[in-house]
Order: structure tokens, then C-alpha cells, then sequence
């Protein structure tokens, strides 16, 4: 089991912003399990905190060429490189303090964020990690650019980045344009461990073309940019006093853009993106779809309720063979307790006893069973899958069940596995034991 983690220890630095020319100063700090990641602007009244989160998301138009978030009026930008690092060193739980408006960009990448991070050491914290596995495929395209989320068990980007220049060519004492540079760059990587980030992706500096340079500083951008944190083309094709540390800098920079962006899901995810040209605004609204997708698909609600629509995008079964009214308590993996209430116009009582209406044993045995398969199955990490009975044992009969009653189904894992779930389960009625019995699951995928 993947656990949550956070720092081991407080740690805390100091930069400018890469936009603002804000100088700032930053203490990270442990977070508690499920907390997320927390900004927290010590510098304003009430010290107010903004999560990292979709709900917090300023859009792109307001801060453009970085990803900020934003709560009650208080502001954080450019917190993509410090986002990708937490993603690529697995920790899920972190409150970041600062006393200005814009995170440092230190040498323009991540990694010097994942240097802080080791100094500051990592720990688990005994809760399981969440994760949302993508269902359906996205596509979303604008201006030339394209991005599209496919299901996928990893988490996988395929990045194409292809982007012109001026070209020129001497001509007499200068040069003279001859039309435009094409360059294209791909690079496909799963994000499978932390050394592969480290290694392949942190170090990608932040990058322009030296006219878009020029261009970001009369907006009132690129103030904290230098030629050491961003790489700057010429109309020529080569770097201002600086030097490529990989040949295809630029589009890992770009992976490690979307990479941060997207984890403002707040979650792991699993999924291939697949994207062409895509930026900070073409990220956001693919941030957007997929929150859609996991609030279509999710099995959390209020009170740990789950309604016969939620219990049906879990199990396979229909009517007439879904024998679930309501899951009124679940914890994934350990226990669950559903409800079947038992009328007359169920359509086995045609059958059964004519006359003498009793529930058929095997349906309250196959009630109980499907109360275990959403415990184990609910989890991102089994969502999908189908159990299948390998055994049966211990059935025990204690009392009938007739019309009017309520089948309290209550079930607990005795030891669920990534291909096994063994459960015990018992049926209730008026808190007086009708049934019990003890199953084995084969846990397949769909």
C-alpha cells in the first residue's frame, strides 16, 4: 500500500519571484494526513490560508505564464515548480509559509525545490495515499494546441512541443530574414518513482524567445527572470550566456509545467496525457475536466452514504439482481454496511413459498456478497475490477426473512489482496442475526 507522506522537518528559504521581482521568504512544514497542500500568507491580516486545490485556481487570463491560486482576495503565484516537486517526491501533505505574493524561482526549475525537500527529509504518515484513476478520455484543443487524458494504469505524459523563430542569414554587413525556424521537440516519461523526476525533469529550466522577453518586462512581467533562471533564445536559435543542461530542455520544462499544474487535483493521479503545445491555460481546463470526471465517478458522500446510482457504478449488477438499497457506512477495504428492504414486490416472492412469502437464503447470502464487493472494489485501487466467488463457507440460516423487514447487511475484510479478498459477512433484522456466512473473492479485471 502506497501511504501518505510529508516533511520530517521544518525547513525554509528565501528567492524572487520569477514575475514579480517580489522578494520572499518561505518555510515549508509538516501537514497532517488529508490535509493537502496549504499556502499561507504570514505576511497578511489573519494570516489567511489558500489550499492548493481547483477550487482555489485564479484564471489564466489574470496571472498568464504561471499557475496562481487565490482565496478572499489573497494571492500566491507561480506555484508550478514547487507543485511538481511534491508530485515527483510523493509528498501529499505540506503547509507553505510566505510574506510575499509569488513563490521564488530560484534557478527557474524544480530542483532546487526537491534539494529543499531531501534537507527537509520525508516520512509517511500510516494513511493510504488517494488516487484517481481517469475512466473516460478527455480532449480539449485551442489556438493550435491540443491536450488529451487517456485511462492508463501509470502516470504517463507524451509532450510535443514545437515552436518558431526568426531565422536570419548574412547579407552584406548584417543579416536579412529568411522566414521562420521550426523546431520540434518530444519526450515520453512515466513518473514511476522520484529519481525519475529528479533526474529527467527537475532540472529543466523555465524558457522564452528573447522578442517574448522583451515583450513580458513593458507588461509588467519577467521582472525576478535572468539570464541564469531562464533560458532565453535568440533570433539565431542559441541560449544568452547560458547553457542547454539537456539538449531537449525546453519541452521537459514543459512537462514539468503540467506536471505541477496538475497536481492542484490534489490527488495521484493515473492516467497518459498526451499533449501538443499545451500551456499553463490548455493545463487548467484539462484540471477541470478531470475534476468533473472524479465528482461523475465518485463514491464518497456525506455521512459515508452511497445511494443504488453510486452503488451501480461499482458493482455490475441490475435489476432484478441488485439486491442494495443503500450503503450507510464504508471504509474502503476494512468494513461496509448495507441496507436491503424486503417487499413484496420483490420478484422472487412470486415463486418462493407461495402464499408463504420467505426470502430465499441464496438472495440474502448474494445481498451480504455484493455489500463486500463494493468495500473492496470503491478503492481507486481496485475500481473496475469484478469479484467472483471462489468459496463459500460457515453459511448459517437463523430466522426467515419476509416482507416488511430490513436486511441490515453488515460485511468485514479479513484479508483483502490485489487478486483475493476473503470477507466476513451476517444479515440482520431488528438487530437479531437471520444469516452469516464467510466468503472468498477472485478479484479480476473488467
Amino acid at each position: 500500500m502506497n501511504y501518505q507522506r510529508t516533511i520530517l522537518k521544518e525547513v525554509s528559504f528565501k528567492g524572487i519571484g520569477l514575475h514579480t521581482g517580489n522578494k520572499v521568504n518561505v518555510g515549508l512544514k509538516p501537514g497532517g494526513p488529508d490535509t493537502g497542500v496549504v499556502f499561507i500568507r504570514i505576511d497578511l491580516p489573519g494570516k489567511p490560508e489558500i489550499k492548493a486545490a481547483i477550487d482555489s485556481l485564479t484564471p489564466a487570463g489574470k496571472t498568464p505564464h504561471r499557475t496562481s491560486i487565490e482565496k478572499n482576495g489573497a494571492l500566491v503565484q507561480t506555484i508550478e515548480h514547487l507543485m511538481a516537486a511534491l508530485l515527483g517526491a510523493g509528498i501529499d501533505n505540506l503547509r507553505v509559509e510566505l510574506d510575499n505574493n509569488e513563490l521564488p524561482g530560484l534557478d527557474g526549475s524544480s530542483l532546487n525545490y526537491v534539494g529543499i525537500l531531501n534537507q527537509a527529509g520525508i516520512k509517511e504518515q500510516g494513511k493510504a495515499r488517494h488516487y484517481f484513476i481517469l475512466k473516460d478520455s478527455i480532449h480539449i484543443e485551442e489556438n493550435g494546441a491540443s491536450i488529451v487524458a487517456l485511462p492508463a494504469s501509470e502516470f504517463k505524459i507524451s509532450y510535443t512541443l514545437d515552436y518558431s523563430f526568426p531565422a536570419h542569414k548574412p547579407e552584406g554587413n548584417g543579416l536579412a530574414s529568411f522566414g521562420q525556424s521550426h523546431k520540434t521537440e518530444f519526450m515520453e516519461v512515466s513518473l514511476t518513482s522520484p529519481e525519475v523526476f529528479k533526474n529527467e525533469i527537475a532540472p529543466a529550466r523555465t524558457f522564452c524567445l528573447e522578442s517574448e522577453a522583451d515583450e513580458m518586462r513593458r507588461s509588467g512581467l519577467g521582472l525576478g527572470a535572468n539570464y541564469e533562471n531562464t533560458l532565453v533564445l535568440t533570433q539565431d536559435g542559441t541560449v544568452i550566456k547560458n547553457k542547454f543542461r539537456f539538449p531537449d530542455e525546453f519541452v521537459r520544462h514543459k512537462i514539468l509545467d503540467l506536471i505541477g499544474d496538475l497536481y492542484l487535483i490534489g490527488s495521484g493521479l493515473r492516467a497518459h496525457i498526451v499533449a501538443l503545445k499545451s500551456g499553463h491555460s490548455l493545463n487548467l481546463k484539462l484540471i477541470g475536466e478531470i475534476a468533473k470526471q472524479r465528482e461523475k465517478y465518485s463514491m464518497k458522500r456525506e455521512g459515508g452514504i452511497l445511494e443504488v446510482s453510486d452503488i451501480m457504478k461499482i458493482l455490475p449488477h441490475r435489476e432484478p439482481f441488485l439486491f442494495v438499497d443503500r450503503i450507510i457506512k464504508l471504509e474502503y477495504g476494512k468494513h461496509a454496511t448495507g441496507i436491503k428492504n424486503v417487499t413484496i414486490n420483490d420478484y422472487f416472492f412470486k415463486g418462493h413459498f407461495p402464499g408463504h412469502p420467505v426470502m430465499p437464503g441464496v438472495i440474502i447470502i448474494e445481498a451480504m456478497a455484493q455489500v463486500g464487493g463494493v468495500m473492496m472494489l470503491a478503492s481507486e485501487e481496485n475500481r473496475g475490477k469484478l469479484a467472483f466467488f471462489m468459496t463459500i463457507d460457515n453459511v448459517k440460516f437463523r430466522k426467515p426473512v419476509v416482507p416488511g423487514d430490513q436486511l441490515i447487511l453488515e460485511t468485514e475484510a479479513v484479508k483483502i489482496k490485489s487478486k483475493t479478498g476473503q470477507v466476513r459477512g451476517r444479515a440482520l433484522v431488528d438487530g437479531k442475526v437471520v444469516a452469516e456466512a464467510d466468503f472468498v473473492f477472485s478479484l479480476v479485471k473488467d
